[in-house]
């Protein structure tokens, strides 16, 4: 009996940026299209258009985005592209940050979370969108794990990026730095780690696997000198987690948490803020990394990197990020389906 493949939504992320490329590369690979059915939610038009300046072809159905859906349309074997019709062709400069591009991209997710609320997909896999642009539209959510916490009406969700050489979920995410130790505290950090722990267990199979929490300060706070984060809202959250029967360590010092020996113990990191976690996981695995929210009523992953404005339709945009995205997403559907 044929395996049930999940029909995943990838959202085409900014127009202007490396997204449509991207997606334009997953829906002829048959290595993908053999684990599940991928519906790319765009603009055909811009589709066609990049395809057509980077000599790629462009074959999926078209299903208008404002026909009657349900999961029965995506049934057939696909692939598909969920048309929205949003893009200005004439108005469309790659690399070029502008409302137009925000508001579209923005719709693609809204859509596809929506869908998924809904048992149409299965899951969400999406590609890059610009936060400047976004703002450009009016568009108040700083990124897709706030407009996803929102949707869902998740009571807590995180960030958790991950590799095969690491994996860091993060405590505070799109914030200013000097915000960050005044958004913390311990049952926030407390959560991150129950949800990083889930994920571990499901993602690696391992029953108990081994998280490391890091501090916040400069060498953990070196015992109050440099700081009490660690003592009074980190430290708590930490003997919570043990207490609950969780194998947690910490606080580790920021500036040796990533060593070589410690990668090669730790399952997850819990870093307290966006850089901390970001730079060695970015350093490590760039190309291959990916990001998954934690928390949510719905399976979400998506590429680790930006739109990369600098290098869009120029067909040297690497899709592997996006092919991992893919792949944890057909991972987490069959843990949660089990």
């Amino acid at each position: 009996m044929n395996e049930v493949k999940p029909i995943l939504a990838v959202t085409m992320g900014d127009p202007a940026g490396v997204g449509p490329e991207l997606c334009l590369d997953l829906l002829l690979n048959q290595s993908v299209l053999s684990v599940c059915k991928p519906v790319v939610f765009g603009d055909y038009e811009c589709l066609k258009h990049v395809a057509t300046k980077l000599n790629k072809p462009l074959s999926a159905e078209r299903i208008p985005c404002h026909a009657s859906l349900d999961r029965a349309v995506f049934l057939p074997e696909g692939p598909y592209i969920l048309d929205f019709s949003n893009v200005e062709i004439g108005e469309l400069l790659p690399g070029e940050v502008n409302a137009m591009t925000g508001l579209a991209s923005y719709q693609f997710v809204e859509k596809a979370i929506q869908l998924a609320l809904s048992g149409c997909i299965d899951a969400i896999v999406t590609a890059p969108i610009h936060k400047g642009a976004w703002h450009l539209a009016g568009i108040d959510f700083p990124g897709h794990t706030e407009i996803l916490e929102t949707m869902t009406e998740a009571p807590s969700v995180s960030m958790l990026l991950t590799s095969e050489k690491i994996s860091c979920s993060l405590v505070t995410t799109h914030i200013g730095l000097s915000n960050v130790s005044s958004a913390l505290t311990s049952s926030k950090i407390l959560k991150v780690i129950e949800q990083t722990h889930a994920a571990m267990r499901a993602m690696r199979s391992k029953k108990s696997p081994r998280i490391a929490v890091l501090g916040l300060n400069p060498h953990a706070g070196e015992g109050g000198l440099f700081g009490d984060e660690e003592a009074q809202i980190i430290q708590p959250a930490i003997d919570r987690a043990i207490a609950m029967g969780m194998d947690v360590l910490g606080p580790l010092p920021p500036d040796t948490a990533f060593i070589k020996d410690k990668l090669n113990q730790i399952d997850a990191f819990v870093c307290m803020y966006h850089d901390q976690g970001l730079i060695p996981l970015k350093l490590l695995s760039f190309d291959s990394a990916v990001n998954v929210t934690l928390g949510l009523p719905i399976i979400r992953t998506s590429v680790d990197h930006g739109t990369a404005l600098d290098i869009a339709w120029k067909g040297t945009a690497k899709a592997s990020s996006l092919y991992e995205a893919l792949s944890l997403a057909v991972l987490l559907y069959k843990y949660n389906s089990a």
